[in-house]
């Protein structure tokens, strides 16, 4: 393929990976205006259905990670062309039936299509990428890729904030004399947030038609395994809501015990794990292969990727909810604090695509992970009275270190699954950074909830509860006296200072838990030396390709590709 026709491939796959990171955390931002448009006004007030809106959010998540390791099996097995132009269209499809939706359930089913095709796009858009471009391009490939994914997360809230902020089609429509049902499907503002999408997706979409008719990979026999998915999804569903369910104390008014309902989930999440690892050991070609796993750079990659993706969650969400709930900012505080994230991840995964052609991938890896954790301690520090500068900075801090991690676990990852399992490869590091990411929004959902209810009873347990938390000049005046409504703001704003101190220690211990297996990313020197050359490292290995077997140390020997 000519370098030309390669880099406008790329940039089509960057802008759907972007794209889909983008949706994952764009929703969040958009989901009181949501609210307040789409629930139900027989139910008094809209904040009573906010736990089936926040499937809004947590259906588009669960659907994306069930979908990856799908994906990439069937990138393997099929070819990324075609299938990366369906997730397009299924994507942009989903995105317009989200803006036009009218009601909760509409918007709940349009964001699963949408999380069918994003969940597409990020494994099959790595794959694609590791097949166009080869040797010391490859890394740097994986480095966009990686960047316009995280870029995409991480740029969710701004870019959420800014439409919500700045869209006003209502005063358009009615000069314009749109009818009731244009205006419906048109205003108010958070259905831009979807609409923005479509032009995007569409001209990705053209581009990836007309770029090149060759760049269809390898296609070879194989099955899916429905029955290894089905074990999978268990897995996860049980164990992301035991997870979620930690410390509460009713479940959605029943009777039900908590303690005994979120132990069941974990004991149920357990087994499943179990069964869908030994079934993985079983059949020929299991959903997730657990012996991909013999390969110690590749788990090395997956477990780096699945507590940086801890790590990453934290941030963002602790980050946005800092801004919003301990510094009271608004639209243009969040842009600046969660711009300086966004722009020092991509800035970071760039950066790492380059480096990883002179460094090697533990070098690299190891610093990303220290200005992780050191971004992470820093943010610890943060008080009530902290300055958006200082909390721009530490978020910056760990997006520089968490986009350098990015192009040394997934060049680990994909050169040691070897050329033929790239798609699933791709799929396990991105579905256990995206369990990672799951994991710490279910720690943080747990743990936050508790605790602002706790803190709920305690002002509320008595008509004067109030009064020991607010200066005693103020305590001769009622709840609702706007003196006391800032005391209690004030007070309310170091508790969740405090709160997110040990949520963001937390989240450093974790991400220094990955420091051992960065430190194997790169495998054994010749390993290394074969990524980047992409040529058989013995007369005997490429005697065993030729002939249509593995390398002599049982990794499928990469063909050469493109040259970035």
């Amino acid at each position: 393929m000519e370098r030309r026709s390669a880099l406008v491939l790329l940039a089509v796959i960057g802008a759907g990976v972007f794209l889909a990171g983008l949706e994952l955390m764009v929703t969040a931002v958009a989901l009181p205006s949501i609210l307040a448009d789409l629930a139900d006004p027989n139910t008094g007030s809209a904040w009573v259905e906010l736990r089936k809106a926040s499937w809004i959010i947590n259906g588009y998540l669960l659907v994306y990670i069930l979908t990856m390791p799908m994906a990439g099996r069937l990138a393997d097995l099929w070819g990324v062309r075609r299938l990366f132009m369906a997730a397009l269209v299924v994507f942009t499809l989903g995105s317009a039936l989200a803006g036009a939706a009218q009601t909760l359930d509409q918007l709940i089913a349009a964001r699963i299509v949408q999380a069918i095709g994003g969940g597409v796009l990020v494994p099959v858009g790595t794959a694609a990428a590791s097949h166009l471009f080869g040797g010391t391009a490859r890394p740097r490939a994986l480095g966009v890729v990686g960047a316009l994914t995280f870029l995409g997360m991480a740029a969710g809230p701004v870019v959420g904030a800014a439409i919500i902020g700045s869209v006003h089609p209502e005063a358009a429509l009615a000069a314009a004399g749109a009818g009731d049902a244009i205006t419906a499907i048109l205003a108010p503002a958070w259905r831009w947030v979807f609409y923005l999408n479509i032009p995007i997706g569409l001209i990705a979409l053209t581009f990836a038609w007309a770029a090149s008719p060759d760049w269809e990979s390898t296609r070879r026999a194989g099955r899916v395994d429905i029955i290894g998915a089905a074990w999978f999804g268990l897995a996860l569903v049980a164990g992301l809501i035991g997870l979620t369910l930690l410390g509460t104390t009713q479940i959605a008014g029943t009777g039900l015990d908590p303690a005994v309902v979120t132990v069941g989930l974990l004991v149920i999440a357990a087994i499943a794990s179990a069964t869908a690892i030994v079934r993985g050991l079983r059949v020929e070609d299991p959903f997730l292969d657990p012996r991909l796993f013999r390969s110690v750079p590749f788990s090395s990659a997956a477990l780096v990727s699945l507590l940086t993706g801890y790590g990453f969650a934290t941030a963002i969400i602790g980050g946005a909810v800092f801004v919003d709930r301990v510094l009271y900012g608004g639209p243009d505080e969040q842009r600046l604090a969660l711009g300086a994230l966004a722009g020092a991840t991509a800035l970071g995964a760039l950066a790492s695509g380059l480096i990883v052609r002179f460094v090697p991938l533990q070098a690299v890896a190891l610093v990303g992970l220290l200005l992780s954790i050191g971004g992470l301690i820093a943010m610890s520090q943060w008080t009530s009275t902290v300055s958006l500068q200082t909390v721009a900075l530490g978020l910056g801090v760990f997006g520089l270190g968490f986009g350098l991690t990015v192009t040394p676990r997934s060049t680990a990852a994909v050169e040691a699954a070897g050329r033929r399992a790239f798609g699933t490869a791709s799929a396990v590091v991105t579905v256990a950074r995206m369990i990672g990411m799951a994991v710490g929004l279910a720690i943080l959902t747990a743990y936050g909830s508790t605790t602002i209810d706790r803190l709920y009873v305690e002002v509320y347990a008595t008509s004067d509860a109030y009064m020991q938390f607010i200066p005693e000049a103020l305590r001769d005046r009622p709840l609702r006296d706007p003196l006391v409504v800032g005391a209690l703001e004030g007070w309310a704003s170091r508790e969740a200072a405090a709160i997110m101190v040990g949520l963001f220690l937390v989240a450093a211990a974790v991400t220094a838990v990955a420091i051992p297996p960065s430190l194997t990313l790169g495998g054994s020197r010749r390993t290394r030396t074969r990524m980047l050359d992409d040529a058989p490292a013995a007369t005997d290995a490429t005697e065993a390709t030729a002939a249509g077997g593995s390398d002599a140390d049982g990794l499928d020997s990469p063909e050469p590709g493109l040259a970035l």
